[in-house]
Formats: C-alpha cells, sequence, structure tokens
C-alpha cells in the first residue's frame, strides 16, 4: 500500500472564544487545508472552567474540536500562524500517514 505523510491537528476552543470562524476561514482561505471537521463537545473542562449542555443553561459556551490535516509544508506554516491566536497548550498536532 502507497502511503503519504501528513502532519494531523487538533485544535481545543470554546464558543465563546469567537475563535472558530478565523480560524476557519484562515485555514481554507489562506493556508489552503485541503478540509476541516468542526466538532461540538457536550461537556468538557479546562483552564477556562467546565463547559455542559443542560436543559437549563441557554448560554452556548461548548467546548469545540478543529481537527484537519495536509502536507508538512502546508501545515508548517498554519501552526506558526494558529500559536499566534491560539493558546500552544490548546493546539495538538503529530505525524500520520493517509493513503495514496
Amino acid at each position: 500500500m502507497k502511503t503519504v505523510d501528513v502532519i494531523f491537528v487538533r485544535i481545543y476552543i470554546t464558543e465563546s472564544s469567537h475563535m472558530l470562524n478565523t480560524t476557519v476561514n484562515y485555514l481554507k482561505d489562506e493556508a489552503k487545508i485541503r478540509g476541516i471537521s468542526v466538532f461540538r463537545a457536550i461537556s468538557g473542562f479546562g483552564d477556562t472552567g467546565n463547559h455542559t449542555a443542560s436543559l437549563v443553561d441557554l448560554s452556548l459556551d461548548l467546548p469545540l474540536s478543529i481537527e484537519f490535516f495536509d502536507s508538512k509544508d502546508k501545515v508548517e506554516p498554519a501552526l506558526e500562524y494558529l500559536s499566534n491566536i491560539i493558546k500552544h497548550e490548546h493546539i495538538v498536532f503529530w505525524e500520520a500517514k493517509v493513503n495514496d
């Protein structure tokens, strides 16, 4: 099986951070990343406190994770840019392989 090396990235933010549109637009329009997925969690906690979905709570401040992968030459400049607008410990990445 032929494979290609990529870097997989996961970014953790919250809805209240208002970073989703900025991040997605950058990755799509400027970094030209091949695809992005955004997931909304029903619960989570971290340095910004507890975030949980409930029927009583009308505020939407749930955890979000943004995931993408692409070639090293596209991801490395994107990580450089993102590390200036998102806390470093909220960005994780690792090398992976995809089928070619």
